[in-house]
């Protein structure tokens, strides 16, 4: 059993640990730079402050075994045509992958940016995550746009795979 909740400055320190994990080896996140649990705290602050949701999952003994949210596309202040555009990430502890975590963070995150007024979410995914683009595409999501050579980590250049799902009917 899942549940899905706000997260809460007492979840920063698992979501980082999620996210963390994910840097070393593989290429879901385009750094190689850890982030600190201080910085990730902010990161909450200010999603908070902008009224981007940040949501964790919880297994039975109440451990945070996944985390989403979403921001801005494009910077929506500067480019207001934007506003109505969301981009997402979700990050799934890879020992509870297919037993419909993500699909619980990623419906309780389309819930939340359609009561925001969002119009679309998008996903930004490395080419070669082929379970990350198929787990988008059984939620919807169309693959829009492939931007080759975008990012650069492990001595290689990596493709940029854009996935797009309406949620709403803003403005």
């Amino acid at each position: 059993m899942v549940r899905v909740r706000d997260a809460t400055v007492d979840d920063v320190a698992a979501i980082n640990r999620l996210y963390n994990a994910l840097v070393d080896t593989t290429t879901v996140a385009w750094t190689e730079a850890h982030e600190d649990v201080a910085t990730r705290g902010e990161w909450l602050d200010h999603q908070g402050r902008d009224g981007n949701p940040v949501l964790v999952a919880e297994d039975d003994d109440a451990a945070v075994i996944g985390f989403a949210s979403y921001d801005d596309f494009r910077d929506s202040v500067k480019w207001p045509g934007y506003r109505f555009i969301v981009e997402h990430t979700v990050h799934v502890d890879g020992r509870c992958h297919g037993q419909g975590v993500g699909r619980a963070l990623m419906e309780e995150l389309r819930r939340r940016a359609v009561a925001a007024g969002k119009h679309s979410m998008i996903g930004a995914v490395d080419a070669d995550n082929d379970g990350s683009i198929r787990f988008h595409q059984r939620l919807g999501f169309t693959e829009v746009a492939r931007v080759p050579q975008a990012g650069f980590k492990f001595g290689r250049w990596l493709d940029l795979v854009l996935l797009q799902r309406f949620v709403g009917d803003a403005p």
